[in-house]
């Protein structure tokens, strides 16, 4: 089955242009590593923070943790970055709102979607999902840190049916796209730059979530394992236990160690997790490791270090770094006061983002943002915030 493509040209507050869309849904999900490009106005301006809370976002300085802006929004958004280091993306009701961190300023220039869902970087794209169609947009990264009052084109894959999805276009030009319906979630399809099938599976039951590891090895997670699409082909790899749900990978597009997270018990309330598992994408392997007492997580509170590893903020407050070959914690700092985990993921609870050797972590019970160094644990800086945090991303 081919898939429709088209050219869209955006205009600044007409968001995206009347689309004729067949239905599909997504949720988002974990963030690429912080390789994206970069122009040298921006990393002249040194890296900001963008923290959505109950009713807009709040722009912060990366280095004093000063409040620079705020920005009026809904009561609930979500936030990714663009990739071009110099916007972000904020999914509101209306659908993937750009925010330009420099100006600061949250832009008119709106792409429609009816449930905005994930964005994924990579290959020089900036992808985004619309689960209530599953159609995919994709626009060149580098054209948007251009942007004076117009978004660029944007190529727009036309989905087949609405469900909770994400895509990824690779270097060949290759869509790698879930597939589901009001039903369900059930596996991925990838599909060449002229939308015949390579390859495809139904084997990834609630698939969710992506991650490009190195050498475009791209995993999905799966209610009972995960799916590894790497040359053509796709390999399923088994979870230990009978319900083993991976949602969410942790990637470095240097190394094909991947960490996901892990949930084995169908009926355990809230959010928080106490295991990972961890993918090693050449040898195709999976392995599930159980964290220490008194660690646990959310999905939230975890992501990948430019150098490699895994870094953690836990219910015990400690930023723990993690081996991504091994699963053993490596070093533990304080990094904010122990907390506990939320009854449903939407409510704010800490966050984590890192930029360059700088991790930001956000306290929700104090309002407050800290900045530590990755490697040693020392506090660069803390703030207080006049709201509180929920979703953090770093632009810079």
């Amino acid at each position: 089955m081919t898939q429709l493509k088209r050219t869209i040209r955006f205009t600044a507050g007409v968001g995206i242009a009347a689309m004729a869309l067949a239905g599909c849904a997504a949720q988002p999900g974990a963030e690429s590593p912080a390789s994206e490009p970069t122009s040298t106005e921006t990393a002249a301006d040194g890296p900001r923070v963008a923290v959505a809370y109950e009713g807009g976002v709040l722009v912060v300085d990366g280095e004093s943790l000063e409040v620079i802006d705020d920005l009026p929004s809904e009561d609930f958004v979500r936030l990714n970055v663009a990739g071009d280091g110099r916007h972000a993306f904020v999914s509101t009701s209306q659908g993937f709102q750009l925010l330009d961190v420099r100006e600061p300023e949250l832009t008119d220039m709106v792409i429609d979607a009816a449930a905005a869902g994930h964005v994924v970087r990579h290959a020089g794209k900036t992808v985004l999902y619309d689960d209530a169609t599953s159609d995919t947009t994709i626009f060149d990264t580098a054209a948007l840190a251009d942007v004076s009052g117009d978004l660029p084109d944007a190529e727009v894959i036309e989905g087949v049916e609405a469900h909770h999805g994400v895509s990824v276009v690779l270097e060949d030009g290759t869509l790698v796209t879930t597939v589901g319906d009001a039903s369900g979630r059930s596996g991925i399809r990838a599909v060449d730059a002229d939308g015949a099938e390579i390859a495809a599976s139904a084997e990834c039951p609630g698939v969710h979530g992506e991650g490009t590891a190195q050498d475009e090895a791209v995993v999905f997670g799966c209610e009972n394992g995960a799916i590894v699409f790497h040359d053509g082909e796709i390999t399923k790899l088994t979870s230990p236990d009978e319900f083993g749900r991976i949602g969410n990978a942790y990637v470095s597009e240097n190394s094909p160690l991947v960490v996901m997270d892990y949930k084995d018990d169908p009926d355990a309330e809230g959010s928080l997790l106490q295991n990972i598992v961890l993918i090693d994408t050449e040898a195709k392997t999976l392995e599930k490791i159980a964290l220490p007492d008194g660690v646990s997580y959310t999905w939230r509170g975890i992501v990948r270090a430019p150098s490699g590893e895994v870094l953690m903020v836990a219910t015990d407050g400690q930023l723990h770094t993690i081996d991504p070959a091994t699963g053993a914690i490596t070093a533990s700092h304080d990094a904010i006061e122990a907390w506990e985990g939320p009854s449903e993921w939407q409510q704010p609870h800490p966050a984590i983002a890192v930029h360059d050797d700088v991790v930001y972590v956000t306290d929700s019970a104090n309002s407050t943002i800290v900045a530590l160094d990755a490697a040693t644990g020392e506090q660069l800086a803390s703030s207080e915030l006049p709201e509180v945090p929920n979703e953090i991303v770093v632009v810079g």
